[in-house]
């Protein structure tokens, strides 16, 4: 697990920003996407003891691995469950016993326990040029940045607070921009009166085991879909953040730890978690600190709001949803800005690859669903394909190519 970014010494001044990314990174998780884990049990016909489990097996879960491997790497890394696969298990929970679905569930961890031990996926991610990998995270996040405007017409006041708040911050005292908009926001929503918190009771969560089951129809239907979705639309992007960000731990035991902890929790309803994308963005980034090396704080303090809400189960999940969606998409996009500013300039910077890696952006940003796949996978696939075509070869040639070369050079420099 190594890192360009060397660890120095922390003092309390050096928490506060990555802390507050964290948080963020946190809140737009449960407050944006965790709506589709309710949905999914309620198709299941889930209890609300099964459905507390789900919440707690996959918040432990999701907050110990990200803990543990950013304390380790010192890099931000944060973990969170895999939201497409959420989406699909929508719709595929309706046909498929819970119990075979808990055995899919363990299935799809192992393979990706497998895919981290053999090295295979870190290979991959080498192979994608700079300029092609920038154009991705940027046309991925394109419509997180969008949306922080587009909820001036639906709640104006509420978005352009929070809008006029980071303008004026970013020019009066840039470092406290996103730390500002989130005081802010939440001041004026308590002032309104406007999160509903009534009814609310502190409870804590019960894990409950199910006993597994397989059956070729889960593995097919379930597990197969989870696992391609899982890897394409969330570690493949999820790694490019960070490549972006400049943090170079490679993927192999990210993909191995995170697939070890859905094993160990898919028996209590977790389905898959691993590397976060978006919401990592919001910790991988300049807003978190201006050091690199001091981000990693961000990973740790995301870990334990995680463990926090789990432990409180469904409670804090309710309370994250309880959140304004105007606030939620604002927050999340404005924090977000330095990323895609960065992302772009990224893409453009080679002039070789820029057109390819504008079509990526493009591409990505345009999230194209074919048979079951999201907008990353195609947005990649897409840009690589243009660049081989426009540059005559494929990214992996040209590195063959460089090795080639060096090697044919260094006997020449012996004898020199």
């Amino acid at each position: 697990m190594s890192s360009d970014h060397s660890p120095s010494s922390v003092h309390w001044g050096d928490l506060t920003h990555p802390i507050v990314a964290g948080l963020i990174s946190v809140i737009v998780n449960y407050g944006g996407t965790f709506i589709l884990v309710f949905q999914a049990a309620k198709v299941a016909g889930l209890s609300s003891e099964l459905t507390a489990s789900w919440v707690w097996s996959i918040s432990i879960g999701v907050g110990v691995t990200g803990l543990i491997l950013s304390w380790l790497t010192r890099e931000p890394i944060i973990t969170a469950w895999s939201t497409p696969a959420a989406a699909f298990l929508v719709t595929a929970l309706a046909t498929t016993p819970y119990a075979e679905a808990v055995g899919a569930y363990i299935v799809s961890a192992v393979a990706f326990v497998v895919l981290g031990l053999s090295g295979y996926f870190e290979r991959v991610i080498r192979l994608i040029p700079p300029g092609v990998a920038a154009g991705l995270l940027a046309g991925i996040l394109l419509q997180f940045g969008i949306q922080a405007f587009s909820g001036m017409s639906l709640d104006p006041v509420l978005a352009g607070l929070l809008i006029v708040t980071y303008v004026v911050l970013k020019r009066v005292m840039a470092r406290y921009a996103v730390v500002g908009i989130l005081v802010v926001g939440l001041s004026f929503l308590l002032i309104q009166h406007r999160v509903d918190l009534t009814g609310l009771e502190l409870k804590l969560a019960a894990p409950v085991f199910t006993m597994p089951e397989f059956s070729l129809n889960a593995m097919l239907s379930v597990a197969l879909p989870l696992f391609l979705i899982t890897l394409t639309g969330q570690y493949m992007p999820g790694m490019l953040v960070l490549r972006n960000d400049g943090f170079k731990t490679s993927a192999n035991p990210i993909v191995t730890v995170t697939g070890l902890g859905s094993l160990l929790m898919a028996p209590f309803g977790s389905h898959a978690f691993n590397i976060a994308a978006i919401t990592a963005a919001i910790a991988t980034g300049r807003e978190a600190h201006e050091d690199p090396s001091k981000r990693w704080i961000a990973g740790i303090a995301a870990g334990v709001c995680y463990i926090l809400v789990g432990v409180f189960g469904v409670t804090l999940a309710t309370v994250f949803m309880a959140f304004p969606a105007t606030f939620i998409t604002t927050l999340a996009g404005l924090a977000l800005l330095g990323t895609i500013g960065g992302s772009l300039a990224s893409a453009m910077a080679d002039a070789k690859a820029r057109e390819a890696s504008l079509i990526t952006f493009l591409a990505a940003a345009s999230n194209i669903m074919m048979f079951g796949i999201g907008g990353a996978f195609w947005g990649l696939l897409i840009g690589m394909l243009c660049y081989a075509v426009l540059n005559g070869e494929l990214p992996w040639q040209r590195a063959r190519g460089k090795a080639i070369g060096i090697s044919a050079v260094e006997p020449a420099i012996r004898k020199g």
